[in-house]
């Protein structure tokens, strides 16, 4: 539920490689482009001992030129698992008391992914689980924890990732928790789990809590969770946060594709919603990264651009890795006399709001 359409998405071995099943029961195999960091491109990734290959790929390159890939910024996200993690989001995926494992291609992947989803159990070492009815049971708990007081050696560092305004999500059975500046907040619960005695007790650190959502019960039953219908959902309103202590608002288009007027009227009034109570003007950060807009509509949309500034910030910073996008943008802004500067990255974009 966190790919988005036209996105080069990289797995990992383990779980993570399952995704590619997914995609392919859901039928949106062909709407991203699932990758593994051997090289090759497209297709379904095999996972197990198959890990690796891929059927009906459309491109293999060698190994190095795929890390030229990588390290260039070429994913927009990655689905890695995890051994260990700690408050503070850092994972360890590559030493297990003594038993050095080594990083692979793990620290390229997720230093240089926009954003990076880890994905694994909560626990481990006989943990038992069954689905009924749409509801999660603990049959029985595993033997070792996952989310530890101190990891055991730091393949990512989580403050480093935080500190450069990455999405990061830690997803497993029982619940979801994302990285925020401050460590893990726990944003997602599934049903049947008693948040309690199921998921706080068991953690050596208390996480941030707001108001945890259930994770969505499509996922606990049997039947196809309709992904193909739900892709190009612009999810507006999980875009749209404001934080009182800097008063500044997060704009999340990342992976968006505006395709119709229907979608600008609702970007329109879910920011409305959002702003129109506060009473007031606020400052602005708006990730572009992976946007598109229909080239028929582009005006209509920048339209709405020039309305959201005029009618509600002080001041705005906007930023995206590519660099078409930073001068279809500016030039298109700079025409309608609103902010038409672009930085490249999250960091360059809240120092420049911060300097204005």
């Amino acid at each position: 539920m966190e790919l988005t359409p036209k996105s080069i998405v990289n797995l990992g071995l383990g779980m993570p490689s399952m995704i590619g099943n997914i995609t392919n029961e859901e039928r949106i195999a062909e709407e991203i482009t699932l990758t593994v960091d051997p090289g090759v491109f497209g297709g379904v990734p095999l996972g197990g001992f198959e890990f690796g290959a891929s059927m009906n790929f459309c491109a293999s390159i060698d190994h190095p030129c795929q890390f030229d890939f990588i390290d260039g910024g070429g994913l927009d996200s990655a689905y890695l698992g995890y051994a260990e993690c700690d408050a503070m989001g850092n994972v360890n995926a590559s030493r297990f008391a003594n038993r050095v494992s080594g990083c692979g291609g793990f620290i390229n992947i997720t230093q240089n992914s926009k954003k990076v989803v880890f994905v694994g159990t909560f626990t481990s070492g006989g943990l038992k689980t069954s689905i009924m009815d749409g509801r999660l049971t603990i049959e029985q708990e595993g033997k070792h924890p996952k989310f530890v007081r101190q990891i055991g050696q730091v393949t990512f560092s989580g403050s480093r990732a935080a500190n450069q305004g990455r999405q990061v999500f830690y997803v497993t059975k029982r619940c979801v928790f994302a990285l925020r500046k401050d460590g893990l907040e726990l944003i997602k619960v599934a049903p049947g789990i008693d948040i309690k005695t199921q998921v706080l007790d068991l953690l050596p650190f208390t996480p941030m809590i707001g108001d945890p959502a259930e994770m969505n019960p499509a996922i606990f039953r049997p039947e196809p969770m309709g992904l193909r219908d739900t892709l190009y959902d612009i999810g507006i309103d999980r875009r749209i946060s404001h934080e009182p202590q800097t008063n500044t608002l997060f704009l999340d288009y990342s992976g968006m594709r505006v395709t119709s007027l229907e979608d600008i009227d609702r970007i329109k009034n879910a920011v409305d919603a959002a702003l129109e109570p506060l009473g007031h003007r606020v400052n602005a950060i708006v990730n572009y990264d992976s946007f598109w807009v229909a080239p028929d509509l582009a005006d209509q949309y920048l339209d709405l651009v020039r309305y959201v500034e005029e009618r509600y910030y002080l001041r705005v910073s906007r930023y995206t890795t590519n660099g078409f996008t930073r001068i279809k943008l500016s030039q298109g802004l700079g025409a309608r006399a609103v902010t038409s500067d672009l930085t490249q990255s999250f960091v360059e974009a809240e120092a420049r709001l911060r300097s204005d």
